[in-house]
């Protein structure tokens, strides 16, 4: 006849009753002394009940959801081929918390009580909080083994084992440790997202693989990380700068013995600078706790450069203080050192907006994203002369498409809207800049 021992819930505190949120064995299983049993939760603590004996676990006598306390019946252990001496040395002299009983005459006498488990403190959370207890029961793995992955937070039913039937062994659960460990930060795996597929293009035709350039790789990683935590927004406009691109070209044909050629873009920055000084939200940025904002007092703007190895984004400083001629000046500067990689990290950092221009190119519109910490970002299209009614007919006039956006945290639907007619107010008429 088998030697049956069963197992209590020992002195849990000050607690009358838990409930049990997770039970860790199953039938058949070999556990060893200190192999944890359930997880129990109270409203101030979660603990783990441990099992004082070792020997296979012939009937789990607890379900989730139930509640229970000091003297409940926990499991039956089949201890007939475990040696008595797997007890703990220091546990031959003390009371223990189990009875031996037959399993058609379990006896009824009460458990004497055993040394407090360890309850741990209120404000730690448990390491299973985001764990599907259901599917982690049924993981196939040892309580040893179920153990060491709660205290990892490793969710076992995504984890491949390679023992025999596919059993999850500890080494499983440490490389899953060592792969989560190597994905990037902010990445597709933390954001509960499938990671993309690897895919063999040779097997539909000839290949060439061509490595990207470092500021493609780490353009890329700052896009993604601003895409993936900025809350985005794009608001669409259009400015009529038909005035004021013919003061551009009668400017330029005056400054043309100076050797200076001011474009759209100088005067694209002097207006965002005005729309920066009346909606003074747009020159912020959110601290890192993301529950304060920090207010600027200087205007400097980035422009964003396309060059052979990607893009860069100079500063230029103090906008504000320069004139249209200084500002083309510097402009040209900055974007022949972009070009010819000659850059300094100081000279694209310190930004309080971006400006992002594809006039040269083309385009009706796109959606920029925001260049972190800053909160805003302006997209420049191609102008192109259209129709515009002025009441009784239709008249040519030089529209130019805008882009702007934002980071919702920080700026409303309104402030945007506001924001982007301000400044197509202050490029449809230069006076507006000289005020």
């Amino acid at each position: 006849m088998s030697k049956m021992i069963e197992v209590f819930v020992p002195d849990i505190g000050d607690f009358d009753d838990v409930e049990v949120i997770e039970v860790l064995v199953s039938e058949g299983d070999t556990i060893g002394v200190e192999d944890s049993l359930i997880t129990v939760e109270s409203d101030k603590a979660t603990m783990e009940i441990p099992s004082s004996h070792a020997g296979v676990v012939a009937k789990v006598k607890v379900n989730v959801g139930e509640r229970v306390a000091e003297g409940s019946l926990v499991i039956l252990l089949d201890a007939a081929s475990v040696s008595e001496t797997a007890e703990p040395e220091n546990n031959k002299d003390e009371p223990v918390v189990v009875k031996e009983a037959q399993e058609t005459a379990p006896a009824a006498a009460a458990p004497v009580k055993p040394a407090p488990a360890p309850i741990l403190p209120a404000q730690k959370a448990s390491p299973t909080i985001n764990i599907d207890h259901d599917n982690f029961k049924k993981a196939h793995a040892s309580p040893a083994v179920r153990k060491f992955a709660r205290e990892l937070g490793v969710d076992l039913t995504r984890v491949k084992g390679t023992g025999n039937s596919q059993r999850v062994l500890k080494e499983n659960v440490q490389n899953f440790v060592k792969q989560a460990l190597k994905e990037p930060a902010g990445g597709g795996a933390s954001l509960g997202v499938a990671p993309m597929p690897e895919v063999d293009f040779s097997q539909w035709g000839d290949i060439e693989t061509t490595k990207l350039s470092k500021i493609n790789i780490l353009t890329g990683k700052f896009m993604h990380r601003n895409w993936v935590n900025i809350p985005h927004v794009t608001q669409f406009d259009e400015a009529d700068i038909t005035e004021l691109e013919a003061f551009r070209k009668k400017s330029n044909i005056e400054y043309a013995d100076k050797g200076i050629k001011i474009t759209m873009l100088s005067f694209i920055m002097k207006a965002v600078v005005a729309g920066l000084k009346e909606f003074p939200r747009f020159n912020s940025s959110l601290d890192v706790s993301g529950e304060s904002l920090i207010q600027k007092n200087y205007y400097h703007i980035g422009i964003a450069v396309a060059t052979p190895d990607g893009l860069v984004v100079p500063v230029i400083r103090d906008v504000d203080q320069k004139s249209l001629s200084d500002l083309a000046t510097e402009l040209r500067e900055v974007s022949i050192k972009a070009r010819d990689k000659k850059l300094k990290p100081s000279e694209m950092q310190g930004g309080c907006f971006t400006i992002s221009s594809l006039g040269g190119i083309g385009g009706s519109s796109f959606t920029p994203i925001v260049n972190a910490p800053e909160v805003a970002i302006l997209g420049v299209s191609r102008s192109k002369m259209q129709p515009v009614w002025n009441g009784s007919d239709f008249e040519p006039r030089m529209m130019c498409p805008l882009s702007l956006s934002y980071d919702h945290r920080v700026i409303d639907g309104a402030q945007g809207a506001a924001f982007s007619s301000y400044l197509s107010k202050m490029l449809s008429d230069v006076r507006y800049l000289l005020m």
